[in-house]
């Protein structure tokens, strides 16, 4: 007869803190009846960050007991993707990004310095004091700004050097928190020497655009076009027919074409001069009505009516 060498379940050594089961159940509730498996990567996470950045077996197999899993199938997942740890790590795990963008801008030299820096003598070993392990991993997605490295799950430091990569963990070390990003100033992935195109830096949303922005953000996922204009606009006054049972050629307006046309129209919009009366609230609602957030204000509608209904425009 064979015997299985599979250890007896330990779930029962490990269950997340009553926050942390809010935080699973929630995850859990986004997917559809029968496919609460799809929460596994999120339940995982949580898993290891409660266990101090490890995953240890019984983690695991609770994870897989709460999902209704074989506990196989959980393994398979932890066991696959690098961000999950499944043995004691340092505090701070230093991962080192080796692809080659990274490597050709010397990867190997920040990793000889964060092993010097950390304590340790090669990759994977945890320092003597329980704070660090250094290990290099595959791309973390800042080419641009190679060579870099992660900490933890969250801190992305970009643009390093071996004195940099030296520094950062001196500072984790005291228990400071190193600036992240950047470690030589540039902003985004613009290129080191400045910028050759695109040299306007975009704006950043104006307080009355952001506090627009949070208000669409707190209605619900099925709110109508209508529920979203009224929310951040004002209606503007309409027509219940054209006058003179005549209305004016909307499509006129760069901007309005026959569907924009046949909308304003619907919504008792028929001539230049109602658009051109319109204020900001109603130029904001009818953007908003219209699926075209700011899109009225930057072809100036207003401004090409006004034109139109006076003459001027053509």
């Amino acid at each position: 007869m064979k015997v299985t060498s599979y250890p007896l379940p330990r779930a029962e050594e490990f269950s997340f803190t009553a926050e942390n089961l809010e935080k699973a159940q929630g995850y859990i509730a986004r997917y559809p009846e029968g496919r609460q498996a799809s929460a596994v990567l999120w339940l995982l996470y949580l898993a290891q960050e409660q266990s101090g950045n490890w995953l240890p077996p019984a983690a695991i197999e609770y994870v897989a007991k709460l999902l209704e899993m074989a506990p196989i199938r959980v393994y398979e997942v932890a066991s696959f993707y690098s961000m999950f740890n499944q043995r004691p790590s340092g505090r701070h795990l230093i991962q080192v990004c080796r692809t080659t963008p990274c490597w050709l801008r010397g990867s190997d030299e920040i990793v000889a310095a964060c092993l010097e820096a950390a304590g340790t003598s090669r990759l994977g070993e945890i320092s003597a004091d329980g704070l660090f392990e250094v290990k290099e991993v595959e791309c973390l997605g800042a080419c641009c700004n190679a060579p870099m490295f992660q900490v933890n799950d969250r801190e992305y430091y970009e643009d390093l050097t071996p004195e940099k990569a030296a520094e950062i963990i001196a500072a984790l070390r005291e228990g400071r928190a190193p600036p992240e990003g950047s470690q030589n100033g540039r902003l985004s992935s613009e290129p080191e020497g400045g910028f050759t195109t695109l040299t306007d830096v975009p704006a950043q949303p104006t307080e009355e655009e952001a506090a627009v922005a949070a208000k669409l953000a707190a209605l619900p996922a099925d709110a109508t076009q209508e529920q979203k204009a009224d929310t951040v606009g004002t209606r503007p006054p309409s027509l219940g027919a054209p006058r003179d049972g005549s209305a004016d050629d909307l499509k006129q307006i760069r901007g309005i074409g026959p569907v924009n046309e046949a909308s304003l129209n619907a919504l008792g919009i028929y001539h230049y001069d109602q658009i051109a009366a319109w204020n900001r609230a109603e130029v904001r609602w009818v953007g908003t009505y219209l699926g075209f957030p700011g899109r009225v204000e930057r072809e100036d509608w207003s401004g090409q009516a006004k034109a139109l209904a006076t003459g001027q425009g053509g």
